[in-house]
């Protein structure tokens, strides 16, 4: 059964950090595209961050230079650092990872998500 779960969720104040972690039961794990998704009340889910097998990176403009995502294959694991973060950073953050086998797209693994309330 392939798992992704996330962890590092929590309430931070304006301005602070917080680093959302997601472990993921993938074979080859190196190979998989991984990001991380967010959505909040009443809005669409967009994609946060990506970061590629050979480790290029992807963030949506909102996020741009206080997050960062990052992945540690030993580990099967990928994080998002978020700083300096916003109000509307508030939003279920999920873990998300496929990969391409012999040129096919494999389904889209999905964690549960995690809850993260910036607020003062």
């Amino acid at each position: 059964q392939v798992q992704l779960v996330e962890s590092g969720g929590g309430l931070v104040q304006p301005g602070g950090s917080l680093r959302l972690s997601c472990a993921a039961s993938l074979s080859r794990f190196s190979i998989y595209i991984m990001g991380w998704y967010r959505q909040a009340p009443g809005k669409q889910r967009e994609l946060v961050a990506a970061i590629y097998s050979g480790g290029s990176t992807n963030y949506a403009d909102s996020v741009k230079g206080r997050f960062t995502i990052s992945r540690d294959n030993a580990k099967n694991t990928v994080y998002l650092q978020m700083n300096s973060l916003k109000a509307e950073d508030t939003a279920v953050y999920y873990c998300n990872g496929y990969r391409y086998i012999g040129g096919n797209k494999s389904p889209d693994y999905w964690g549960q998500g995690t809850q993260v309330t910036v607020s003062s």
